[in-house]
C-alpha cells in the first residue's frame, strides 16, 4: 500500500498537493505563508510535497534526507525541461 501511495504522488503532485492543502494542515505547519505552496504547486511541486513531509516528520533536512529532497527537485526540474527537449528534436 505504501508503494501505491508514492506512485499516486509521484502521477498527480499537484492534485496531491490541492488535497493536501484543503483538507489538512499539513502545508501550513511546513510552509508558514501562502506564497510558498502556491510558487511550489506551479513550478516544483514534488519538492514542495518532499519538504513538507520531512518538516512535518520532524527529520533534519541533511544527510538521505537532502538527497530525497535534491531527488524531488531533479524529477521536477527533468519534467520542466523534458518538453524543450521534445520540441527541439521536432526541427
Amino acid at each position: 500500500m505504501p508503494c501505491l501511495l508514492v506512485l499516486v504522488v509521484l502521477a498527480f503532485s499537484r492534485v496531491m498537493l490541492v488535497l493536501m492543502f484543503l483538507l489538512s494542515h499539513y502545508l501550513q505547519r511546513a510552509y508558514h505563508g501562502f506564497l510558498i505552496p502556491v510558487l511550489g504547486f506551479i513550478f516544483l511541486p514534488l519538492t514542495t510535497i518532499a519538504y513538507a513531509w520531512l518538516i512535518n516528520s520532524h527529520m533534519p533536512i541533511e544527510g538521505m534526507n537532502l538527497v530525497i529532497l535534491i531527488v524531488a527537485a531533479v524529477i521536477d526540474a527533468g519534467g520542466l525541461g523534458g518538453g524543450e527537449y521534445h520540441r527541439r528534436s521536432r526541427l
